[in-house]
């Protein structure tokens, strides 16, 4: 059974309604399941302890049912507008970078979004395939992208002893921001009314919004990559930004892909640091203009600023005090670290 309709998947995955979705045995589930109105259109839907719109929800329920692990695979896995796009592009490059060497002037980081080459596939794929092929990826190890929270991700990739995943976090008003902004182009520029920030802020507070809530996401990822460090690399944006190369460094070591004396001494951790940076990559013909095939998005709708504390030009003192206290209460005993906001 595929939950998918393609008719309606030239909308974007947030704006389809419930009405674009046919299959009566969905339609039966999804009754039974807690269901909130957005502020900019669509319900999203609690399963299993977090919200989706109704069209992921379909790509969610095949990805648990029909996902079949290769014990080589890596996964790329954050919060929706986490540094995402920045993650997938870095670890393409690191893990493929004898394949793909980084001055190859045909390289695919050069000729293809990020989020083709490392498909997010709840959204991209699982939502219009009940089971799609996976046999396209250029990648070898199989690189995956997710924003499924833990307990959520499929059984095989949770019991494999032997995938790796990468878990990107950030701080959470740099998310909402991003989120918010993101929104936007979902709808359509300056279609959400002048009260949609406080609306959408509101909504980020409750854990109302698509993957949400934020705090358990990333709560229920740092506690298994303390049980499993071998299994879960946990990594902060804003410490990547600070020291990328230190990180890429980290990365290809747990990836069991460390960089050689020689890829050392040639600089090729700067070069890989280099060609994924923002600058680099929102500059691309292909991430100006270009659409993921996969989904239909715009490239560039994943390029903003890549800064980090740009929540400072949006939040009043008010919001501020309120998403610290929400995280203070929420991750504060966990030792997570800097770059939470509290």
């Amino acid at each position: 059974m595929s939950w998918s309709n393609e008719s309606s998947y030239s909308q974007p995955i947030y704006m389809q309604q419930e009405d674009a979705i046919k299959e009566e045995e969905l339609k039966t589930f999804v009754s039974t399941l807690p269901h909130k109105k957005t502020h900019f259109g669509p319900s999203i839907y609690q399963y299993q302890g977090f919200w989706y719109p109704l069209s992921i929800l379909s790509g969610v329920m095949n990805f648990q049912r029909n996902f079949h692990s290769q014990s080589s695979d890596i996964f790329t896995i954050t919060f929706p507008k986490s540094g995402t796009t920045w993650l997938k592009s870095l670890l393409f490059t690191l893990s493929n970078r004898r394949q793909f060497p980084v001055n190859d002037a045909n390289h695919p980081i050069l000729t293809a979004n990020p989020h083709q080459l490392v498909p997010t596939l709840e959204i991209a794929l699982y939502i219009k395939d009940q089971n799609p092929n996976l046999d396209h990826l250029l990648s070898s190890p199989r690189l995956l992208g997710s924003h499924l929270p833990w307990t959520v991700l499929p059984e095989p990739i949770k019991n494999s002893s032997t995938n790796k995943i990468v878990y990107l976090c950030r701080n959470p008003k740099d998310v909402f921001v991003s989120l918010w902004h993101y929104e936007n182009q979902l709808v359509g520029p300056n279609k959400m009314g002048l009260d949609s920030f406080k609306k959408s802020f509101e909504s980020f507070c409750e854990g109302l919004n698509l993957s949400g809530p934020f705090w358990d996401h990333i709560l229920d990822y740092w506690k298994e990559s303390k049980k499993n460090p071998g299994k879960i690399f946990f990594l902060k944006y804003e410490d990547m930004k600070e020291q990328p190369g230190l990180h890429l460094r980290r990365l290809a070591e747990f990836l069991d892909c460390p960089f050689s004396s020689d890829e050392e001494e040639s600089g090729l951790v700067e070069d890989i640091v280099k060609l994924c940076s923002f600058e680099n990559l929102s500059n691309l013909e292909v991430n100006k203009n270009g659409k993921v095939s996969q989904t239909g998005m715009h490239n560039s709708a994943f390029f903003r600023k890549g800064k980090t504390g740009d929540w400072k030009s949006h939040l009043s003192e008010e919001m501020i005090l309120k998403l610290d206290g929400i995280c203070n209460d929420k991750l504060g005993g966990f030792g997570i670290g800097l770059g939470l906001g509290y």
